[in-house]
């Protein structure tokens, strides 16, 4: 079914995603626990994507405390309780069949409430362009037809991709589209998150640390190169599922791979090589990667298998 993920991390996705179904539901302690922190985390990073100012603690201090943050604008704090309200709309809505126009339209409507009420929720009617990109979205007169098209795809292929590669593929069609004025990038990720919330994974946070990567491989899709794209988001999956997992006991405790390298025969700049590339199970945390020393001997008995 897999045709864009790379067989190394499949198989340890595949592996991790059995072990929690098979252990759910977790316990409602930790599961809240999980929950408050995707919300926060989830809401921060998306939002620095888009470059909103508020740091992690600011953004947890206005959507757990209701504080009110000096010398940050309203819209920031708008955006922060907005994507928190988003991601609660999602909660309500995963068990629903299919992803239909009103779930696009309302998922940006509570991104932009407060922000733009006059487009919050509405197709764009105009011609935008994106700074940076030399790519031009289409015309707007197209959008509505292009949505259909887009919900259609997903309908249509929701069997013949992996999961992971249908939330990924959607995520970068609909910033193709890019139906809206503004708020496309984190109604993208969130119509990604949908996707993959319904077939039973962790909510997933493309990070703000990795936003240049992110974006590289987003350009590399605009040529038709789509694997750096969706294998970056299966290591964004696969963060989650670590979290999860560590929170349930299943994990071997992560450390830093500067520890680990004083620990093995391998070199630090060797270690963040095999990171990067999806080679070494490892989860980065702001921008320090963490693996385990049973990853590292899980690759190592690869590499001899390979040998043989």
């Amino acid at each position: 079914m897999a045709r864009y993920l790379k067989s190394k991390i499949l198989s340890r996705l595949e592996e991790k995603k059995a072990f929690l179904d098979k252990n759910q539901p977790l316990p409602k302690p930790v599961l809240l626990k999980l929950r408050e922190q995707m919300i926060v985390e989830g809401t921060y990073n998306s939002n620095a994507i888009e470059g909103n100012t508020l740091t992690l603690k600011e953004t947890r201090l206005i959507l757990e405390e209701g504080l009110t943050i000096a010398g940050k604008s309203m819209r920031e704090h708008f955006e922060a309780t907005n994507h928190r309200d988003a991601i609660l709309f999602l909660e309500k809505i995963i068990k629903k069949h299919g992803i239909k126009e009103e779930d696009i339209l309302a998922i940006h409507g509570l991104i932009m409430k407060n922000i733009e009420k006059e487009t919050a929720g509405i197709y764009r009617r105009g011609q935008v362009r994106i700074l940076g990109v030399p790519f031009l979205p289409p015309n707007y007169l197209k959008v509505p037809r292009l949505m259909d098209d887009l919900l259609e795809w997903i309908s249509r292929n929701s069997e013949k991709l992996h999961l992971i590669e249908l939330a990924a593929l959607a995520h970068y069609r609909f910033v193709v589209i890019h139906p809206f004025y503004d708020g496309n990038g984190r109604t993208a990720r969130l119509l990604m998150n949908l996707i993959l919330m319904r077939g039973g994974y962790p909510f997933v946070i493309v990070l703000a640390n990795d936003r240049k990567r992110y974006y590289n491989a987003l350009a590399k899709a605009d040529k038709g190169d789509f694997y750096p794209f969706i294998n970056l988001m299966a290591q964004f999956v696969e963060k989650s599922l670590d979290l999860f997992l560590s929170a349930m006991g299943k994990e071997e405790s992560f450390v830093s791979l500067s520890q680990l390298a004083a620990k093995t025969s391998y070199s630090l700049d060797y270690l963040s090589l095999l990171s990067r590339r999806g080679e070494l199970d490892a989860t980065k945390r702001g921008k320090v990667w963490f693996s385990t020393l049973g990853a590292i001997q899980k690759y190592k008995n690869t590499r001899k298998r390979k040998r043989k």
